[in-house]
C-alpha cells in the first residue's frame, strides 16, 4: 500500500467482541480513517467494495482475507487491498473492552516492511533411495516408481519378495552415513550387494562389498531406528517413517512424489567471517554456534567457521549465541526486530496504554495457538503485544532486554513442546539464564521474562493472565546498532549503577584477568585477540585491555605460554568499560652493551632461567650474557668470541712468490 490516505475498517465479528468501537477508531486515527462494522464478510461487503473504489483500504479481518480479495477483484483494486488480525490476537478477549492501545500497535507493527532476505534453488530431479526393511521398502518402491527414479536398498530382506516387473533396482547393504540435501545427497553404504535377476524363488545377492557410494535427490528412510541425519525434521529431501505405521508412510510418499522441481530454499544466516573468533593460529576459540546447531550446518574452517545454507533450517540459535554478531540472522535481522517491537511500544503508549508487556511466538505453531486462545478461551490481555519471528530460538538477550529498555515491563516467549522435544530449546535456556542473571544485575529483579512451553490455548492464557510485576521505572530508549552495541545501551537505561556484575559462564562479556607475576609480557595474547580486545604499546612492554571490546573467546588464555590469563564472565555498565585499561607493563630492559632499550625485563628474565646455564650455546655467564644484549651488540659480540659455533678453523696463510722460491715449500723450481 503507498502513503496516501488509508480507510481502516474494523470488525467486532458479528458481534461476537466486546469492544469500544469509539476507542478503537480514536487510537487508529494515526493510520487512517477508522470505522467500525459488525458484519464485512457478508452483509456489509458494500462498504468494502466502495472503500476499495476509493482508495487504500485496511480491512481488520485475515480470517476472511480471500472474500475480501475476491472483492478488490470485482472492483478492479487488487492494490489497494490490505488485511490484518486483530480479532484474534486484540478483539475477541476478556480484556477486549480495554484493547484500543493495543489494536494501535498492531496497526503499527502491520505498516512495518522487512527487508527482503535472499533465498537459493534447490533442483531435484526425483532421484530417490528408498532404504528399509523387506516388503515395507518394496511398497514403497512401487508406490514411489510411477512418479521418481527409484533405488531400494534393503536393510533388512526379510519378506520382500522380487517383482517379475520391477523398473528400478534392488540392492542390500547398510548406509554408513548420509550427507547433503534435497538434490544433493550423497550416500555411503557398507555391505552392499546387487539382487541377481536370475533364478527361483526370493532375492539373491551378489557378493557384499564396503564402501559403495553414490548421490540422490531424495531419501526415503523407513528403517525406523535412528536417522541417519541430525535434527531429521529440519533436513530438506529426508524423510523418514516408522515401517509399521501405514498412514505415516503415506504422508512420506506424498511428500516424496512432490519433490520434483526447482524449490526456493531462503538464507536464513548473513555470515560475516571477519567478525569470526572461532581461532587462531591453530589456537581455539569460540565454539558457541557449532554446540549448538542442531543441523550439523556448522562446521570448522580454519580460523573462522562455513555454514552450509543448503542444510541450515533456520533455527537462529548461532545467531543468538554467537558474540561478535558474525552470524547474523537474516529473516528478519535482530536489529529490525527491535525497531519492529519500539514502533509497536510507541504507539500503545500514545494511545493511552500503560504497562505493556510482550508476547513472542512464531507463525507457525504459535500463532494458530493464540487463535484457539482467543475462540475457545480468554484471549490475550489487552496489556500483552504479540510480536511474530520466524524462529523463537532465534531470540537473543539483546532483544529482551531491548523490551524492557524500550518499556515493556515483561516479556513471554512462546515455546512450542516440539522445540524442547527435539533438543532444539539450549540457546533460548541460555539467553533467557542470562537475562535474568542481567535483571538481577540490574536490579530489576525476577519475573521479567517467562517461557512459556505449551501447545495448549488454556495453559498460554493461565500463564498471560498472571499477576505482572512491577512496571519498570524507564525512560524509554532506542537501543540501536549491533547486539553488543543494544545490549549496552539498554542496559545504561535499566542499570540501577554502575557496578559491574556477575555473569554465567558462557557468556559473552566479560573481562580478562591477568597474572602478572606469571606474565612476561611476550604479547602473544595481543596478537591473537580477534577483536583488539587486548592492545599494545609501542613506547614500552605494556598489555592493556578494552572490556567492552572482549567476546570470552578464550583464544588468548589457549595462547598464553606462561597460563597467565583466565576469563572472568561479567558486565561493566560504567562507561569505564570502553576505555584501555592496563593489565601489566614494565619499564623496558635496557642492552646491558649498549644501553639501548629493546624488551621486557620479565621476557629476558625468564629466558635466563630456561636457557642460562642449562642450554649449550649459554652454559658460561660470559655466553648467557648475550640473552641481556639487543640484537646488535649480541651479533657484533658473537662473532667476535672464541667459541662461536659460526666460527671456522685457523685461516691459512697466504702464499707469495716467496714461497715459490725458496720458502718452506722447497727449492725453488727449475727454469726452461
Amino acid at each position: 500500500m503507498s502513503d496516501a490516505k488509508t480507510t481502516l475498517l474494523l470488525c467486532d465479528c458479528e458481534g461476537s467482541a466486546d469492544v469500544d468501537g469509539d476507542a478503537i477508531c480514536r487510537a487508529c486515527a494515526p493510520f487512517g480513517e477508522a470505522s467500525l462494522h459488525t458484519s464485512l464478510c457478508r452483509t456489509e461487503m458494500n462498504v468494502v467494495a466502495s472503500a476499495l473504489a476509493d482508495g487504500n483500504t485496511l480491512v481488520a479481518c485475515a480470517q476472511e482475507a480471500a472474500r475480501f480479495a475476491d472483492i478488490a477483484e470485482e472492483v478492479e483494486a487488487e492494490q489497494n487491498l490490505a488485511t490484518l488480525d486483530i480479532r484474534d490476537r486484540a478483539l475477541w478477549s476478556e480484556e477486549g473492552a480495554q484493547a484500543a492501545p493495543k489494536v494501535a500497535a498492531l496497526m503499527a507493527d502491520h505498516g512495518w516492511t522487512d527487508r527482503a532476505t535472499g533465498a537459493m534453488d534447490l533442483e531435484s530431479e526425483g532421484v530417490c533411495l528408498v532404504y528399509g526393511p523387506g516388503e515395507a521398502a518394496m511398497a514403497a518402491a512401487d508406490a514411489l516408481a510411477d512418479t521418481l527414479v527409484v533405488t531400494v536398498m534393503l536393510s533388512d530382506e526379510g519378506d520382500a519378495l522380487p517383482r517379475w516387473d520391477a523398473p528400478y533396482p534392488v540392492l542390500k547393504g547398510r548406509v554408513s552415513r548420509l550427507t547433503g540435501h534435497l538434490g544433493g545427497f550423497e550416500v555411503l553404504a557398507d555391505g552392499v550387494a546387487e539382487a541377481v535377476p536370475g533364478g527361483r524363488g526370493g532375492f539373491v545377492f551378489e557378493a557384499p562389498q564396503d564402501g559403495g557410494k553414490s548421490r540422490c535427490d531424495i531419501v526415503l528412510d523407513l528403517t525406523g531406528g535412528a536417522s541417519l541425519v541430525p535434527a531429521p525434521n529440519k533436513r530438506d529431501g529426508y524423510l523418514r517413517a516408522d515401517p509399521t505405521n501405514p498412514a505415516a508412510i503415506a504422508t512420506a510418499l506424498r511428500e516424496a512424489a512432490g519433490m520434483i522441481g526447482t524449490f526456493e530454499k531462503p538464507l536464513y544466516i548473513d555470515f560475516h567471517a571477519e567478525l569470526c573468533a572461532h581461532s587462531r593460529s591453530g589456537r581455539p576459540g569460540c565454539t558457541r554456534c557449532l554446540d549448538v546447531c542442531p543441523t550439523g550446518a556448522i562446521s570448522p574452517d580454519g580460523e573462522t567457521v562455513k555454514i552450509d545454507p543448503m542444510v541450515c533450517a533456520g533455527c537462529g540459535g548461532c545467531s543468538a549465541v554467537c558474540p561478535s554478531g558474525a552470524a547474523e540472522y537474516a529473516l528478519p535481522r535482530p536489529n529490525e526486530t527491535r525497531m519492529r517491537l519500539q514502533a509497536m511500544l510507541d504507539a500503545y503508549t500514545e494511545a493511552g496504554g500503560v504497562a505493556p508487556q510482550v508476547l513472542i511466538h512464531d507463525e507457525r505453531e504459535g500463532r494458530p495457538l493464540i487463535a484457539m486462545a482467543a475462540r475457545f478461551g480468554r484471549g490475550l490481555p489487552a496489556s500483552v503485544l504479540p510480536i511474530a519471528v520466524n524462529e523463537v530460538t532465534q531470540v537473543g538477550h539483546d532483544l529482551l532486554l531491548g523490551a524492557l529498555a524500550m518499556g515493556a515491563s515483561r516479556v513471554f516467549i512462546h515455546l512450542p513442546e516440539r522445540v524442547r522435544r527435539e533438543g532444539e530449546a539450549d540457546p533460548l535456556d541460555f539467553q533467557v539464564a542470562l537475562f535474568g542473571a542481567f535483571m538481577d544485575g540490574t536490579g530489576q529483579g525476577e519475573g521479567r521474562v517467562r517461557l512459556v512451553e505449551t501447545d495448549d490455548p488454556d495453559t498460554l492464557c493461565e500463564a498471560l493472565y498472571d499477576a505482572m510485576p512491577a512496571p519498570i521505572e524507564v525512560e524509554p530508549i532506542s537501543p540501536v546498532g549491533d547486539k553488543r552495541a543494544a545490549t549496552r545501551l539498554s542496559i545504561s537505561a535499566l542499570a540501577s549503577s554502575v557496578e559491574p556484575f556477575p555473569l554465567p559462564a558462557g557468556a559473552p562479556y566479560g573481562q580478562v584477568v591477568m597474572n602478572i607475576e606469571a606474565c612476561t609480557l611476550c604479547l602473544a595474547c595481543v596478537s591473537q585477540c580477534p577483536v583488539g580486545a587486548l592492545l599494545d604499546n609501542e613506547n614500552k612492554p605494556q598489555v592493556g585491555f578494552r572490556e567492552d571490546a572482549c567476546l570470552q573467546c578464550g583464544i588468548c588464555v589457549s595462547t598464553c605460554p606462561e597460563s597467565a590469563l583466565a576469563l572472568e564472565p561479567r558486565f561493566n555498565p560504567d562507561e569505564a568499560a570502553r576505555r584501555v585499561r592496563v593489565l601489566h607493563e614494565e619499564e623496558p630492559f635496557c642492552c646491558v652493551d649498549c644501553g639501548k632499550p629493546f624488551g621486557s625485563p620479565g621476557t629476558v628474565k625468564r629466558i635466563l632461567e630456561k636457557l642460562g646455564g642449562k642450554h649449550w650455546m649459554f652454559e658460561n655467564p660470559d655466553r648467557a650474557r648475550l640473552i641481556q644484549m639487543c640484537d646488535d651488540c649480541r651479533v657484533q659480540v658473537a662473532f667476535k668470541t672464541s667459541d662461536n659455533p659460526f666460527q671456522g678453523g685457523e685461516k691459512p696463510r697466504v702464499r707469495t712468490t716467496d714461497d715459490y722460491l725458496g720458502g718452506p715449500y722447497g727449492k725453488p723450481p727449475k727454469l726452461h
